[in-house]
């Protein structure tokens, strides 16, 4: 009976010793570089330097709000006449944003206002533009964390 009950125990000890290997080898494996906040990148194909900024500075969770984006050539020249599509969400939720944002008018010097925008939750959200203009058509996608 003694003995029944140790055989037990050790093989208890056993699977929890080997789960805590496999949850340590998950995280290791899971393990991300450093989110990249910068609000002004290079986009994919190089064509364009993008930049966002909200138009207030507090960005808060459930309110809309809206940003501007900048466009400029890669040789720092603004781009006119951009066309824009917005897109975006939450990559570990697996669901986008809660609206549609849009760029609704242009500011000059490349310059953009994007209305819309809302963050139904805090973490870790995207924002894509799709830029499309005379030297060709790229996108950008900024990371942001509420």
């Amino acid at each position: 009976m003694k003995s029944g009950w140790l055989y037990a125990l050790a093989v208890a000890v056993l699977v929890l010793v080997a789960y805590g290997a496999h949850v340590a080898t998950l995280d290791a494996r899971s393990a991300k570089p450093e989110l990249d906040l910068a609000r002004s990148q290079t986009t994919s194909g190089g064509l364009y330097v993008a930049a966002i900024e909200p138009e207030v500075a507090d960005v808060k969770q459930g309110v809309l709000h809206s940003w501007v984006l900048t466009v400029k050539t890669a040789d720092g020249q603004p781009v006119d006449d951009a066309r824009v599509a917005i897109d975006g969400g939450m990559p570990e939720h697996n669901h986008g944003l809660p609206t549609s944002p849009r760029m609704t008018e242009y500011l000059g010097n490349g310059r953009y206002r994007i209305e819309g925008v809302k963050f139904s939750m805090s973490g870790r959200w995207e924002l894509r533009f799709d830029i499309s203009a005379a030297p060709g058509s790229d996108s950008v996608t900024f990371n942001l964390v509420l």
